[in-house]
């Protein structure tokens, strides 16, 4: 599969949080910085990549991305429709015109778990070629098929329910694909895969903001054993399958959604090879 690279724009937590305090400047690593204001959505991040020539904190997210400002002639930005990458930025330069494809997370929590893919089982068993025992305790687990009688949830089951064969065979499946499983979850595939990922910290007047590419981001996220969760659900690294449920009991509560929490990509520099 042709990847192309994911950005992932990440603004995350207080000063307190992060950085224990009175984090001076200079000592903050590059591609994390104190935001110069609050950021809402994605609009206002698209806003202010257009406004790069007055804005600080696009100037800094141009530079994190490897760009001097010296070099740069113009930066179009604009919001690609159910995409990996929230927000596309076309940076031309002296030398030429590069596409900067942002994959977006903005939190409020530093332990809050943020939805990063959601879709029924039967389309990542496509994307994923499942072989059949894995889709079926998949179906057991979403409640596709109805549970056993003894499960705790008479809507569906959870994996640590299933017997030890049908256990083993989604671990299998998920650790033998991870790195592309967790690829496509990330960044996405094709023309408007995301090449870096964004993540912003809303809880304090100086949000946090952090950039790393998405090679970074699935290494980081990545990293880990493929197991059972105390809950029944699956760890897959850093990366939570869960079945949705909610949405009142509405066919929908039986997709599949993958979860993870972006404020830990501030460690991410203590863990890959990445700036």
């Amino acid at each position: 599969m042709k990847r192309f690279a994911v950005v992932f724009l990440c603004l995350l937590i207080s000063e307190a949080i992060v950085f224990g305090g009175e984090a001076d400047a200079a000592k903050v690593e590059r591609g994390s910085k104190t935001a110069k204001a609050g950021f809402q959505n994605e609009d206002e991040i698209r806003d202010k990549f257009n406004n790069w020539k007055t804005d600080a904190d696009a100037r800094a997210w141009l530079e994190a991305m490897n760009h001097q400002m010296a070099d740069i002639n113009s930066v179009s930005a604009s919001k690609p429709h159910g995409e990996k990458a929230d927000v596309e930025v076309t940076v031309k330069t002296k030398s030429g015109e590069r596409v900067e494809r942002i994959s977006i997370k903005l939190v409020s929590s530093p332990n809050g778990f943020n939805q990063i893919d959601k879709r029924w089982l039967a389309t990542y068993a496509k994307m994923w070629k499942m072989p059949p025992d894995v889709v079926d305790a998949l179906k057991l687990f979403v409640g596709e098929t109805p549970p056993r009688e003894s499960s705790r949830d008479k809507r569906r089951m959870y994996l640590d329910e299933l017997d030890q064969i049908a256990q083993q065979a989604v671990v299998d499946f998920f650790t033998a694909n991870k790195d592309e499983i967790v690829s496509d979850l990330l960044a996405g595939d094709g023309i408007h895969a995301a090449g870096w990922m964004m993540v912003t910290y809303k809880a304090t007047d100086k949000p946090k903001w952090v950039i790393r590419t998405s090679a970074d981001a699935i290494k980081f996220y990545s990293d880990g054993p493929v197991e059972l969760t105390k809950a029944g659900n699956l760890k897959i690294g850093r990366i939570t399958l869960q079945r949705k449920g909610g949405d009142n009991g509405r066919e929908t509560a039986k997709m599949l959604q993958f979860k993870i929490n972006p404020v830990q990509l501030f460690d991410a520099h203590h863990h890959t090879d990445g700036k």
